[in-house]
């Protein structure tokens, strides 16, 4: 994204304080970003917060005399490699699927003649409307990328669709925008990642499981970065809410026994970064109906069994990835345990955390790469940082 020019447009709606962070990102990447504020959107935000965080004046006011002189809003419209709604609220997707330029936002996105990404962001119920979802289909047949929003608890108290997806993702959208037009290959072109995220769940009966606290979020970060560098990716998933990242291949499963048949059934691959924390015991019989409580008799015994070790499985088949690389999360002896175990599961490298703290659905995350060269200690950093660390070290070994 270096030296790329966005021009963001942020409409009305709770969700506009995220905008804040997007730009902060999409300025870390080496972009430049030229706002414009809606008149929605400065109920949430602030022309003064934008203009700070961008280092560029706010646009709010379609009858600004200075600018339009020469036409500014043309000018602003067309110098921009990609525009992005973020929010997108229900009356501007309607109002771009309409053709309706009764602002300064609005003119700009009918003027536009660059690529137009937009973020919606509204109630649940606005947007599993029909009419919203004619607006959308309208938008991506005229061209417009319009993303799926993020399933979840609202501010207005509702659960479903329509949450702005995390600015991580958006970021992730917008490089995907940008790198459409062509473009050098990125440095993983050709190569087939193979990535595992999330937990496992183990079912005791149709209602209860075993299960961990684990997130998926370093799992997709480094799906993400991965696909961000050219390589075609693929991601076996347990059972977490968030989006699949763009250009990403995803297979959903739900037991460590279905993602060690979807790990073999995504091979052969030229990496394999296994970060789900997989289970590492199953109930021997799952019950077939719910197990309840006999008054007097105390708890339930569960016998357990163990589960395939699809890493150490995967280090001995015929078909092992040329660099495979284990995750350890631990709570005591961090190093120790991961040189242990990197040296018992015979892989290249182990990832190891600590995760006695909130690193399991954190943000952040601070990891040891224990390879055979010894330990590298990264500081704590955003878990998409992480990430991007993480496959410049594989593009640094596949290039050896």
């Amino acid at each position: 994204m270096l030296g790329k020019r966005i021009l963001l447009i942020v409409g009305g709606g709770i969700a506009a304080y995220k905008a804040c962070e997007l730009v902060r990102l999409i300025r870390k990447e080496g972009a430049s970003v030229t706002c414009v504020l809606t008149a929605g959107g400065s109920q949430f935000v602030t022309a003064m917060t934008l203009a700070a965080l961008s280092e560029n004046p706010v646009h709010t006011n379609l009858f600004d005399l200075k600018n339009e002189v020469e036409m500014g809003h043309i000018q602003l419209s067309r110098a921009a490699d990609l525009v992005v709604v973020c929010p997108a609220t229900a009356d501007l997707l309607a109002k771009m699927a309409a053709g309706i330029a009764d602002d300064l936002a609005t003119t700009l996105l009918l003027a536009t003649d660059k690529p137009v990404l937009a973020v919606p962001a509204m109630n649940v119920r606005m947007w599993l409307h029909a009419a919203t979802s004619r607006n959308v289909a309208s938008l991506r047949a005229d061209g417009v990328t319009v993303l799926e929003p993020d399933e979840g608890a609202m501010a207005c108290g509702e659960y479903g669709p329509g949450r702005l997806p995390e600015p991580p993702a958006v970021l992730a959208a917008i490089r995907a925008a940008l790198t459409d037009a062509p473009a050098t290959p990125g440095p993983l072109a050709g190569r087939h990642v193979l990535v595992t995220a999330g937990p496992t769940h183990e079912p005791i009966d149709p209602v209860r499981y075993i299960a961990n606290r684990s997130s998926g979020q370093q799992g997709f970060a480094i799906a993400a970065a991965a696909a961000r560098a050219g390589a075609r990716v693929t991601l076996v998933s347990g059972p977490v809410h968030l989006p699949t990242p763009p250009g990403v291949t995803r297979v959903d499963v739900e037991t460590a026994r279905e993602m060690a048949a979807a790990v073999d059934a995504a091979l052969p691959a030229d990496v394999a970064v296994l970060v789900a924390a997989v289970a590492d015991w199953r109930t021997a019989d799952a019950a077939d109906e719910k197990i309840k409580k006999a008054p007097g008799s105390g708890p339930p015994t569960l016998a357990l069994t163990e589960n395939p070790d699809i890493l150490a499985g995967l280090a001995r088949s015929p078909r092992r990835p040329p660099l495979l690389i284990g995750f350890a999360a631990e709570t005591e002896k961090v190093l120790e345990h991961a040189t242990a175990k990197r040296a018992r599961k015979q892989v290249d490298w182990i990832v190891a955390n600590d995760v006695s703290g909130d690193v399991m659905g954190g943000a952040n995350n601070a990891v040891h790469v224990v390879t055979a060269a010894g330990v590298e200690s990264l500081p704590e950093m955003p878990k998409d940082a992480v990430a991007a660390a993480l496959v410049q070290r594989i593009v640094d070994a596949l290039g050896q």
